[in-house]
């Protein structure tokens, strides 16, 4: 997944303007992807709307599970260590 797919999905999909570093983000997601062997979309689609991942248990009863906090979590870090590489 690269910056520019997460910028034209927040824009054209989701219909908002990015606010954060779409690179640094697509690093951050694929970093997780890779750590949990998973489909990156799928992640993102976690991080920026909340749908929950059967196969990953990240809901239960529409909440995060421990297992969808920590990949939440785990590609919020990634991004705050990633982002700080890039100039706005």
């Amino acid at each position: 997944m690269t910056g520019e797919q997460i910028e034209k999905y927040i824009r054209e999909d989701l219909g908002y303007e990015p606010r954060h570093n779409c690179i640094a983000l697509a690093e951050a997601i694929n970093y997780v992807a890779n750590e949990v062997d998973y489909d990156s979309f799928a992640l993102m689609r976690l991080l920026l709307e909340n749908e929950p991942i059967s196969a990953l248990h990240t809901h239960d009863y529409g909440f995060h599970t421990r297992n969808g906090r920590d990949l939440i979590e785990g590609m919020q870090a990634a991004y705050y260590e990633e982002v700080q590489f890039y100039v706005d």
